[in-house]
């Protein structure tokens, strides 16, 4: 799959609800102009290392941002962020863990292989709004990223 724009945010999310809701926040709020979603661990993998089927990717367009759930198909979210902060080429990458999971372990865990931030989704339609226009306001407009 050939990605020609750079990407700002990959958002790494299953659940087609909670996809439309964060891409509705982004743009409402004209925080991300160029959102690429994913559906699950091993496409995301292979996005952020240019291989399968965006395998010539330019890999000098990393995106400022990955949203990640942790419960994805394939390849869990823990292992997502394991192996891009694992690589001295991904591992700069902001990740913010955007999550139903309140689970102590995933907490700890995700902290431990190097989020950049872990949010609990909330159920409230106005808070998941809420939450995704001030990470974006955050990691793409206050944020410094490295050159």
């Amino acid at each position: 799959m050939k990605v020609e724009s750079p990407v700002e945010i990959l958002l790494v999310e299953d659940n087609p609800a909670d996809e439309e809701l964060a891409i509705h926040a982004l743009q409402r709020n004209n925080l991300a102009n160029n959102i690429y979603v994913v559906r699950d661990g091993q496409m995301a993998l292979d996005f952020l290392f240019q291989r399968g089927e965006y395998e010539g990717r330019n890999g000098q367009n990393a995106p400022k941002l990955v949203l990640l759930d942790l419960k994805l198909p394939k390849v869990d979210g823990l292992e997502v962020l394991r192996q891009v902060k694992g690589d001295p080429s991904t591992k700069s990458i902001p990740i913010v863990v955007l999550t139903s999971s309140r689970e102590e372990r995933d907490i700890v865990e995700s902290y431990q292989l190097g989020v950049n931030s872990y949010i609990v989704k909330p159920v409230d339609f106005e808070q998941f709004t809420e939450s995704v226009r001030q990470l974006g306001l955050y990691w793409l407009l206050l944020n410094q990223h490295p050159s």
